[in-house]
């Protein structure tokens, strides 16, 4: 797999829901932050919308927080970063901030030879992971 392209992608944007939106905003802005994402916008609840969190680059939105869902089963969200240092700066951040470890910082090669994440679980339970494909 060593001829993959790993840049790019067709998915625009991504919404989860989540039970109580301070508590996952108060996770994932330090731990987003540690690999370079950010609040983008943020849109208060209206009586046809509920409450919401943005985080992205560069003023795109592409990963919402939705208020007063139900985490689903199996949910899984990785983010690809630049080097091994952000998968560990995820890592630990993610840790100092309420998650639990899934998988340590590591190799994973039953993906592909230079495939190296960390898997945490959030606080809602949400299968998170920091890749880099190099």
């Amino acid at each position: 797999m060593d001829d993959v392209d790993f840049t790019g992608s067709r998915i625009d944007h991504l919404n989860i829901a989540v039970p109580d939106l301070a508590r996952a905003v108060a996770f994932y802005e330090p731990v987003l932050a540690a690999i370079g994402i950010g609040t983008t916008m943020t849109v208060p609840a209206s009586p046809e919308l509920p409450a919401m969190h943005a985080f992205g680059s560069a003023h795109k939105p592409y990963f919402w927080l939705i208020d007063g869902g139900v985490v689903g089963s199996n949910m899984h969200l990785a983010f690809t970063v630049d080097d091994r240092a952000a998968v560990r700066a995820f890592y630990d951040t993610a840790l100092a901030h309420g998650a639990t470890t899934l998988h340590a910082p590591g190799e994973h090669p039953m993906y592909h030879d230079t495939y190296h994440g960390a898997f945490v679980a959030d606080p809602h339970g949400i299968n998170l992971e920091a890749v880099c494909h190099r």
